[in-house]
């Protein structure tokens, strides 16, 4: 009998029954929710007379439609959003579920929160509204999106009918270039396999370049595995996970629960249904050029032309992002420069880009944000003195949420805008309707704001 891996040991552990072939009833340690994806859920639960079956494994936080703006206390003014918010609220209290409101200290988006309080434990299973749940694979978590049908369910059972996933390795060796990040790495790697090239699967991440990241660059990683198609993404937590973990969860025996943690990892006979290597030392920093995550290329490179690049839609992407091919991207003026979300919206995102800003200035002409991943982040960021150092080189500081990430508030790109982004989606529309999104690294994002263009970060030291 060959070994397991470890996603097959966090799915056997949480199996309540087996159903059929396919499909096993999954126990869910954790389950997070938002003001968006949650309302017709519990609208479903009180149509059909049901509570919730175990409060205490359920959290909820506003973020998505919530405004950013530096003022307190923040009200939610557009109906339909204030909507949500008081329905998430109301049901939040009638069913026993903590909540980090609009106004809470901790507020932030769930991504963010619930690692840095120390709710993502290794081994765990997770689940939430919401695609980017894969983020915590960073600490040898199963986390995965779900639809509001499914959301219900778990509300109801703290279960889930659940496929099992297809399985894929990821081994990265070498180590990153200094200028480079794991955004940078995770981009790379879309645009090899492409925005579907995991579709189906749950990614283990292995390989030296992948142990010499931190937790929060991990969390980047994984985050951004979805862009691939990935059902789940994991990385068998190490010493540097572990500690993160220990030093965050202060109601556990940790001697104990080291020694569960650290055996957390695939057998070395474990076989997988597809393999990729990558060396991570040829990797430059990446910027998308398109309307998909994998439409990317390194910041050295040219935009293709179909012959290179003949997926459907890269005519399309061409001509709503106004380049075409044979381009380089170095020098493409922004107007906008966005430096938050649950993919880069940490302290360590937001340590990065105060370095490359510090003693400079925004560019005239560039409206710049930076929106930290939660109240926790914020406070620390302060503390740091980085918000100042924003603020001096003429950023927003804003408060915490999803923000620019998204259009679902009032943070809006306007048509024909070019944004430099730290997010994780460059779809149409994606950060306002015909707005234009390029994704990159908190560095690159801050070397845009402050030369007004696309510019490589590892050259800015010999810009005046």
């Amino acid at each position: 009998m060959s070994g397991r891996t470890l996603y097959r040991k966090i799915v056997d552990a949480h199996t309540v029954s087996v159903l059929d072939e396919q499909h096993v009833l999954l126990f869910c340690d954790l389950h997070l929710m938002n003001e968006y994806t949650s309302p017709q859920a519990f609208a479903g639960l009180q149509a059909a007379g049901r509570g919730v079956a175990m409060p205490g494994q359920n959290l909820a936080t506003v973020s998505h439609i919530i405004p950013t703006h530096a003022v307190f206390p923040r009200v939610i003014r557009e109906p339909a959003s204030s909507l949500q918010a008081r329905n998430l609220a109301a049901n939040c209290e009638r069913h026993g579920i903590a909540l980090f409101d609009t106004n809470d200290p901790l507020q932030g988006i769930e991504h963010v929160i619930a690692p840095e309080h120390g709710m993502i434990r290794p081994g765990m299973v997770v689940m939430c509204g919401d695609s980017h749940t894969t983020t915590y694979g960073a600490l040898g978590a199963l986390g995965f999106g779900i639809g509001t049908s499914e959301v219900e369910h778990v509300l109801a059972t703290q279960t889930l009918v659940y496929r099992r996933a297809q399985e894929m390795r990821v081994r990265v060796d070498g180590h990153l270039p200094q200028g480079t990040t794991a955004k940078d790495l995770i981009l790379m790697i879309i645009s090899r396999i492409g925005a579907q090239g995991a579709r189906g699967f749950v990614v283990e991440f292995c390989g030296d370049a992948i142990l010499a990241l931190s937790v929060e660059a991990r969390f980047t990683l994984c985050n951004m595995a979805v862009e691939a198609g990935a059902r789940g993404a994991l990385i068998a937590p190490d010493e540097t996970a572990v500690s993160y973990v220990l030093g965050r969860a202060a109601d556990i025996d940790a001697a104990a629960a080291r020694l569960d943690w650290m055996d957390l990892r695939s057998d070395h006979d474990a076989s997988v249904d597809r393999e990729y290597s990558f060396d991570a030392c040829g990797v430059a920093p990446q910027v998308s050029w398109g309307t998909s995550p994998d439409q990317t290329i390194p910041i050295d490179g040219r935009i293709p032309g179909t012959a290179d690049h003949p997926e459907e839609g890269t005519t399309r992407a061409l001509d709503y992002c106004g380049l075409s091919p044979g381009m380089s991207l170095q020098g493409l003026p922004v107007q906008i420069v966005f430096i938050g979300s649950c993919t880069n919206g940490r302290i360590e995102d937001l340590r990065a880009a105060a370095a490359v800003i510090r003693g400079r200035r925004v560019a005239q002409g560039v409206r710049a944000m930076v929106v930290p991943g939660s109240g926790a982040v914020q406070k620390q960021a302060e503390e740091e003195g980085l918000a100042r150092v924003f603020a001096e080189a003429g950023f927003e500081w804003r408060r915490p949420g999803c923000s620019m990430c998204l259009a679902m508030n009032d943070d809006l790109a306007e048509p024909g805008e070019r944004c430099a982004s730290t997010t994780n989606r460059n779809f149409e529309g994606r950060q306002g309707r015909g707005a234009i999104t390029h994704l990159m690294s908190p560095a690159m994002a801050a070397a845009a704001a402050v030369t007004g263009h696309i510019v490589d970060v590892r050259t800015l030291e010999a810009l005046p």
